[in-house]
């Protein structure tokens, strides 16, 4: 059994590096025909992971939006949709956020030790709670994930899980979709922390392809040397959907 999930990032930024503005509001920073990608890559992963904190701000339902996709995943023997992952440190999810209370699939929440038992008796029977270790440790988190039987992980963010699966250098590929416009405001959240990670001037990650999307683009990085042989099987895949009117991810 392969140690842990391929793990692709996916991220949307500003031309600054932001991944949303200071305001309460979600900020949009793709498109319709790019949102659209996005859910094609969640329909051929078997497991989606956020943090607590972009539940807590964007609430995301995380669910496949294509009925075609869906049908797709069902005629493979998968769930309509991929597992549902978050970390927490502290456990004070709401139970009532989206993530939990939409779609039927698996929720599977890793906590840092000293809170499972809170995170337990909170959440009740809408997700299994794991400890994670304390702090929670994405190594452990992957692992885990391998030995419960999901072999592609997407991790959506925010930026200090991109931080922590970047640092630990258990990222395999990344998405990176660039928005025409300037965030300039420091109390905005920016795609990475600060960090120690493989990927420096003397190894530079792999440009894999540039896409224009409308008026965004996508780079996609290899980071590891999995990303051949992972890019190589999806290529290979016959099945290809209709581009629908799209809207954002959630």
């Amino acid at each position: 059994m392969v140690e842990r999930p391929y793990t692709l990032l996916s991220c949307g930024m500003s031309i600054d590096g932001y991944l949303d503005d200071a305001t309460d509001e979600r900020l949009l920073l793709s498109n319709d025909a790019d949102f659209d990608r996005v859910d094609e890559v969640r329909a051929a992963c078997d497991a989606i992971l956020v943090g607590a904190s972009t539940i807590r701000q964007d609430n995301p339902r995380l669910l496949i939006r294509s009925e075609a996709r869906r049908a797709a995943r069902i005629a493979r023997g998968a769930a309509p949709d991929p597992v549902k992952v978050t970390v927490t440190g502290r456990g004070d999810l709401d139970p009532a956020a989206s993530f939990f209370t939409t779609g039927a699939a698996e929720k599977i929440v890793y906590c840092a030790a000293p809170a499972v038992d809170g995170a337990r008796e909170l959440l009740g029977d809408r997700a299994t709670v794991v400890d994670g270790g304390d702090p929670v440790d994405v190594r452990l988190v992957a692992t885990d994930l391998a030995a419960r039987g999901v072999r592609k992980l997407m991790v959506e963010g925010g930026g200090q899980m991109h931080t922590q699966f970047l640092a630990a250098g258990i990222a395999d590929e990344l998405h990176l979709v660039i928005a025409p416009f300037f965030i300039g405001d420091s109390r905005a959240p920016r795609f990475v922390h600060d960090g120690d990670f493989p990927w420096a001037p003397g190894n530079r990650a792999g440009l894999a392809e540039v896409r224009q999307i409308g008026d965004v683009v996508l780079l996609r990085y290899a980071l590891s040397d999995r990303f051949e042989n992972q890019d190589r099987i999806e290529n290979q895949a016959p099945e290809r959907f209709d581009r629908q009117a799209a809207t954002p991810p959630e």
